[in-house]
């Protein structure tokens, strides 16, 4: 089962916010949206190390970091895994 959630948060804290999100462990999907948009959807797997993720992930972030500094304020929107 899974769950979403929504976080609205400033450009400069936008960066932070989604690697949090993502050392969680517990998410499948990572969207940020803007004005309603999706800018940016981050796929993650299910079950693969965080170390991984975190390699995966860091050309994204880097592209992140170049949208969140031209922005003010966005939505992050989450998709989560419900443990049973």
């Amino acid at each position: 089962m899974t769950t979403e959630e929504k976080f609205t948060v400033s450009g400069d804290k936008l960066v932070e916010k989604v690697k949090q999100l993502i050392h969680e462990g517990n998410i499948r999907r990572v969207r940020v949206l803007h004005e309603g948009k999706t800018v940016l959807e981050i796929p993650l797997s299910i079950g693969a190390p965080a170390a991984a993720i975190g390699i995966m992930a860091a050309p994204v972030l880097a592209a992140l970091g170049a949208f969140a500094a031209l922005v003010t304020e966005c939505t992050i929107e989450v998709e989560k895994i419900e443990k049973s």
